[in-house]
């Protein structure tokens, strides 16, 4: 096929990727939001993360790992990385309600998940040493494999993320650190709590490092694929950082920011900018999401699909 038909097909292949990306990302926004809603009534125990807005960081990147292989190391605020990892909606929103159905049996929770070589930890920081530890054996395994290990910028406030980053660099492993670098620590402005830059502390060790929006999906997904793919070319570290804001709260309902900083935030939401973009095909998916999600939510409150 040959001129304007090839370009045609391109455009359809294109504007189907999207689609399916966007798929992901309205799951993740609505996922989390019925989180908030149904702690809210009272039905979720403990605290939940959500990562309102961060929601296309997490689909673009997961869309650039190998997951025959590659693995990825979660932290608190991950429902939005295991659902672009893997998708299982009921899974995941079973192990929050503590069922035993849930991913980990009900007994992890929201920050506590494991599938296949996707794990995850509320800890601070508490993955990371981990995450150098199997990239470490992957390379040993001569496996290809590449480590990916999440972390918020909150998080460069823990000494084992510098003790990690240098035994990183100084054993040449194939790991990414991907930094949501999203302008607020829990109640912390960054820039009230970190000093100098995330680029710089990471040049000290020799890291390369890509700085992205966080906001736009083609971007995320050209500039993800080459850092994953430059990781594992080269067996070395490298850094990826997103500036997407957080739109929700820390958690729960403990959002201390100016109402007028969240109200410009809003009206910037990247979700929001890329179902504008997709037009009519965004608003049959939004309607297939409220349909799974809702049907979702019905069958984790059925105690009778619980063993």
């Amino acid at each position: 096929m040959a001129g304007a038909d090839a370009l045609r097909l391109a455009v359809t292949d294109r504007n189907a990727a999207l689609a399916e990306h966007y798929r992901v990302v309205a799951a993740i926004r609505r996922f989390e939001q019925l989180l908030l809603d149904q702690f809210a009534l009272g039905r979720i125990g403990g605290t939940t993360h959500t990562c309102i807005g961060q929601e296309i960081t997490a689909v673009g990147v997961m869309a650039a790992i190998d997951r025959s292989r590659d693995c990825v190391f979660s932290n608190h605020r991950g429902h939005g990385h295991f659902l672009s990892y893997c998708g299982e909606v009921f899974a995941l929103l079973a192990e929050i309600l503590g069922r035993p159905d849930g991913v980990c049996g009900g007994r992890g929770g929201s920050q506590h998940l494991h599938l296949r070589n996707f794990y995850s930890n509320g800890v601070q920081g508490g993955t990371v040493g981990n995450a150098v530890g199997v990239a470490l054996a992957e390379k040993k395994r001569r496996s290809g494999a590449v480590t990916c290990v999440w972390l918020g910028d909150g998080t460069f406030g823990e000494g084992l993320v510098y003790e990690a980053m240098n035994i990183a660099a100084l054993w040449k492993l194939p790991i990414v650190f991907l930094v949501e670098q999203n302008g607020i620590a829990q109640t912390t402005p960054t820039e009230l709590q970190m000093a100098g830059s995330l680029a710089g502390r990471c040049a000290a060790f020799g890291i390369p490092v890509a700085e992205i929006s966080g906001t736009d999906l083609d971007e995320t997904l050209a500039t993800a694929s080459r850092v994953i793919d430059a990781a594992r070319a080269e067996e070395r570290p490298h850094c990826l950082v997103s500036h997407a804001i957080r739109l929700g709260p820390h958690s729960k309902g403990d959002d201390t920011r100016d109402p007028a900083v969240l109200q410009a935030a809003w009206a910037k939401d990247p979700v929001l900018r890329l179902q504008q973009k997709l037009g009519a095909a965004a608003t049959a998916i939004d309607r297939e999401v409220a349909d799974v999600i809702g049907a979702t939510l019905a069958a984790a409150r059925d105690e009778r699909r619980a063993p």
